[in-house]
């Protein structure tokens, strides 16, 4: 088995291309590669995924603690032959001045070298203290090597391999050189995700291919080789009550799950049932609805057009299907969304107009506290106060909302949707900006699972009624 975590000395390294290009390369010699991305995000992973043809999970320490980063790291790797890291940010950023929740302290955690991808750009006799620096600020993390990228040229390269083998001790085991068709590929990387390009295993091939023929694979693999086998924790136990059927909006508009999440929907008895809100007429039939995040403001007009399922969904949540939407469902469920100059009429189930921004509204991680309006109060661990941990990216905010709106959420840290409050509760639907994950302080995929098996039967359970 070979493990690694790719890490830069800054954002914007390239650092994401060179991750999906080993992937490929990878897995195109026929290897089982199991992608993971630190810290929370949605593109990246569907991008890893589709490189490495396997679900790319996500390890966050706001979110996890140690142990279960752990776990979660041996669950979804013991199997594989590769388990490749893309790290966020630079080697050394984080949250706190300690690097609690750095790259380099995930990969302490998780004992793997690191892979640094270096932009070389401008770059040549000063890249050996940028390198020695590195290795001396933490000695307790190895770096195996480094991918040297952006290269101007063949007499770049040859310069800094020079310069790196005279000063230090650091193999360079890739030299990646400046290419246009790659930079377009990375630009769309950035701006689209996986499940909205068609080309998108086009895009994949074109970066592995080129990866492959610049980076030295069987170096890395020499380096990244690991010692000791990973121990898998017991499998999640199954669920034995009653299966409900949820209906889940996974589309070009919207893709925003992790994996993780889908797995534990499953595990407590969710029959996941997929439908397009840009194609359908209608929803599935269904026992709850989940409308994930995505770019909705990015298919105004197909949305818009497809009124019969927008009337339908209208209807249903209307008379009492249990529902949860973030971020891009939300906006789905307003009345409006706005955008260049442009609005279009949405679901309407939230009577508000959602207005889009040139610069994020609310960007991070959020602490959130729950209040006596939230629909699952009464499973444990949601409702009552508890204090819950999670994240937001939106650049849109939403006007026009009634005094008396029920709010699921007082907002500790973050902004949700007016910097007080997130989590809009109306029927049976809560509609918030803030993401959630399947973790050990949040396992809200059992939580609503267990709501919307109580709301299609109440005898059934031993939940008290939901106030509606």
């Amino acid at each position: 088995m070979h493990r690694f975590l790719v890490s830069a000395a800054h954002k914007s390294s390239g650092k994401t291309t060179v991750s999906i290009g080993l992937a490929a390369a990878l897995h195109a010699r026929g290897l089982v590669v199991q992608p993971y991305k630190k810290g929370p995000d949605y593109i990246d992973p569907l991008w890893l995924g589709t490189a490495a043809a396997r679900p790319c999970y996500n390890l966050d320490f706001f979110l996890s603690p140690d142990g279960e980063l752990r776990q979660q790291f041996a669950r979804h790797g013991h199997d594989a032959d590769v388990c490749l890291v893309e790290g966020n940010k630079g080697l050394y950023d984080g949250l706190d001045l300690e690097g609690s929740n750095s790259n380099a302290a995930l990969a302490r955690l998780l004992e793997l070298p690191v892979v640094l991808v270096l932009d070389a750009r401008g770059m040549t006799r000063g890249i050996a203290p940028l390198i020695l620096g590195y290795q001396a600020f933490d000695p307790g993390i190895r770096i195996a090597g480094v991918i040297l990228n952006r290269l101007g040229g063949r007499r770049h390269e040859s310069k800094l391999r020079a310069v790196i083998e005279h000063y230090t001790e650091v193999p360079v085991i890739g030299a990646v050189q400046e290419d246009a068709e790659l930079a377009l590929v990375e630009r769309h990387l950035g701006l689209m995700p996986a499940n909205e390009s068609a080309e998108a295993a086009r895009h994949v091939a074109s970066i592995g291919e080129r990866i492959a023929a610049q980076v030295d694979l069987d170096r890395l693999l020499a380096l990244s080789r690991a010692a000791k086998p990973l121990v898998p924790p017991p499998p999640r136990p199954a669920s034995r009550a009653e299966r409900v059927r949820i209906a889940v909006a996974r589309d070009a508009a919207f893709g925003f799950y992790y994996a993780d999440d889908l797995d534990a929907l499953a595990a407590a008895g969710a029959e996941a049932v997929f439908f397009n809100t840009l194609k359908d007429a209608a929803l599935p039939a269904c026992d709850g609805l989940l409308i994930g995040g995505g770019f909705p403001e990015c298919f105004l007009g197909e949305l818009e057009a497809n009124q019969p399922l927008r009337e339908d969904i209208r209807r249903a949540i209307g008379a009492g299907l249990p529902t949860y939407a973030e971020c891009g469902g939300l906006m789905y469920l307003a009345r409006s969304i706005e955008w260049k100059g442009r609005q279009a009429h949405m679901v309407g189930v939230i009577p508000g107009e959602v207005r889009m921004h040139p610069k994020p509204v609310g960007r991070g991680y959020v602490i959130l506290e729950s209040t006596a309006s939230h629909p699952w109060r009464s499973q444990e661990g949601v409702g009552g106060g508890a204090e819950l941990h999670a994240h937001e990216f939106h650049y849109s905010d939403i006007a026009g909302l009634p005094e008396d709106t029920r709010y699921a959420y007082a907002v500790r840290r973050g902004h949700g949707v007016d910097g007080q409050h997130d989590g809009i509760v109306l029927h049976r639907m809560l509609a918030s900006y803030t993401h959630l994950r399947a973790t050990a302080g949040c396992d809200w995929p059992a939580k609503f699972v267990q709501y919307v098996r109580h709301c299609k039967n109440p005898d059934s359970t031993k939940v008290p009624a939901c106030s509606l």
